[in-house]
């Protein structure tokens, strides 16, 4: 559930603004079946070369998937060496300003209705868990709290006088904790207690202080504490 970094989604996507690599991008992404260099080329009109060129900026970008294969009827000694094949990843690259992860709280939701239908915990609690645990995965692969927030698309800033609090300024849930704020907001809040604890500030206390203009969630340091369960 760690997202992509921005800037590497924001350079996929930005590798389509190129009209002919768009084109060569949507004949792959519809194609039935992987695609070669020659197949591209002929079906758009292009030489080998420049169509070699785009497909493989297109999988160093991600957004394509590289395979070798022999033609069917063609091995062994003699076959020549297999051709190079390219389909459309299985994964996806969105891009939102302000940053926004709908897919991170929607899987969270997934993954704590479904245990709580196989094993009849309360959704609230098994909810809260997963926020928790998901985000000490998010604060552990960062290696710090700002680095993780900002990551996270929260885009945390310390305002002068204000005694090393973070303030968040941006909410990557906002539409969803407008429309199910309470829900959302304590989803957030123990998902950011465990960022804090991944990425080892077990002195950073997360607590709701809702306002216009920032995340519901305010980050202020304080004594070391042991979290209470979820």
């Amino acid at each position: 559930m760690v997202p992509r970094p921005l800037p590497d989604r924001v350079a996929a996507l930005a590798a389509l603004d190129d009209p002919i690599r768009r084109a060569v991008f949507n004949l792959v992404a519809r194609a039935g079946a992987a695609v070669s260099r020659d197949a591209a080329a002929e079906a758009l009109g292009l030489s080998r070369r420049v169509a070699a060129s785009h497909l493989d900026r297109l999988a160093e970008q991600g957004l394509l998937a590289v395979e070798y294969r022999r033609p069917p009827g063609r091995g062994g000694p003699g076959a020549g060496r297999p051709a190079k094949l390219y389909r459309r990843t299985d994964g996806e690259v969105a891009v939102s300003v302000p940053e926004q992860h709908y897919d991170l709280v929607g899987g969270l939701l997934a993954a704590a209705v479904t245990e709580s239908i196989d094993t009849g915990a309360a959704v609230r609690e098994v909810l809260h868990r997963t926020a928790y645990d998901t985000g000490r995965t998010i604060g552990a692969a960062a290696g710090n709290l700002l680095a993780a927030l900002e990551d996270a698309g929260y885009e945390p800033r310390r305002p002068e006088h204000d005694g090393g609090a973070v303030v968040l300024g941006n909410c990557p849930f906002h539409r969803l904790a407008q429309q199910y704020t309470a829900l959302v907001c304590g989803v957030n809040l123990h998902l950011l207690r465990g960022v804090a604890d991944g990425a080892g500030d077990s002195r950073c206390i997360a607590e709701l202080v809702p306002g216009p203009g920032h995340c519901c969630v305010r980050l202020r340091p304080g004594s070391a504490v042991k979290r209470p369960d979820p």
